[in-house]
């Protein structure tokens, strides 16, 4: 069956228009069955799995079954297209043979490379990008002197309440600062992709992941940036006050974030 027809939406829902395409006046029903149940709110679009494990889960069982045609393909493609990394699907293949059997994992592993083949001319931050549908933005040099490493900011949007993806790259962090206000005031971070921290002056650093969401109060002392292994980005709202302005500190040297695990 071809699903060249399947669309990502905000990494969060897809929708599904071959069935109809395809088999519509042959078989309405199962077109109906194909675009909206299998890929409609009953399977793909259950937010219990996150599109990109769907897609590992569906990967898994065609390669068991033996179906590496077309189909198998697609479902790499889309994948891929959900944040299926080159070096996931290498190891979903290699677990995959002792339970599927080694020619299907050959066979698999043939499909795998030419659909991944770009990876290997890809930049990391290209890499990073396909993680998620918001841009990475331009090299954040207005504010450069305030950051260890080398970070990139994409303003979303400047309606109602402001806010900028910011893209930090492995171990790029802010320096320590103030969010000052006399009422309201304050920052919210909301993680979208990679691993980053976030720490308060007088607290243990925390971790950020996906989905994360980091309220800041007025006049406290913080920072946050990437962790050491691995990219991220976090959506950056400032939440309205009075009297509001932004207080630069000293730096997160080295000797301080390499203690942090």
């Amino acid at each position: 069956m071809a699903f060249n027809n399947i669309t990502l939406m905000a990494q969060s829902k897809i929708t599904q228009t071959a069935g109809r395409t395809v088999l519509g006046e042959f078989a309405p029903k199962f077109a109906e069955l194909n675009d909206d149940v299998l890929f409609g709110k009953a399977v793909w679009n259950d937010s219990t799995l996150s599109l990109h494990d769907h897609s590992m889960v569906t990967i898994s069982i065609l390669l068991g079954k033996g179906l590496v045609d077309s189909s198998f393909r697609s479902h790499l493609e889309m994948g891929k297209k959900h944040g299926i990394t080159r070096k996931e699907i290498a190891a979903l293949l290699t677990q995959a043979a002792f339970y599927a059997g080694w020619p299907n994992a050959w066979a698999g592993f043939r499909v795998a490379k030419e659909v991944w083949a770009d990876d290997d001319a890809a930049t990391e931050k290209e890499r990073f990008q396909q993680q998620m549908i918001l841009p990475i933005g331009e090299p954040n040099t207005a504010y450069a002197k305030y950051f260890i490493g080398n970070s990139y900011l994409a303003p979303i949007s400047k309606e109602q309440i402001p806010f900028s993806n910011v893209t930090f790259e492995p171990g790029c962090r802010n320096n320590w600062h103030i969010h000052h206000a006399t009422k309201g005031g304050g920052q919210m971070l909301v993680c979208v992709a990679g691993k980053g921290w976030y720490q308060e002056e007088g607290k243990p650093a925390v971790q950020m992941l996906p989905g994360d969401v980091i309220h800041i109060p007025a006049n406290v002392k913080h920072w946050h940036g990437a962790a050491a292994d691995s990219w991220f980005a976090h959506l950056a709202f400032e939440v309205p006050g009075e009297n509001t302005s932004n207080e630069w500190l000293e730096p997160v040297t080295d000797e301080y974030y390499n203690k942090l695990e």
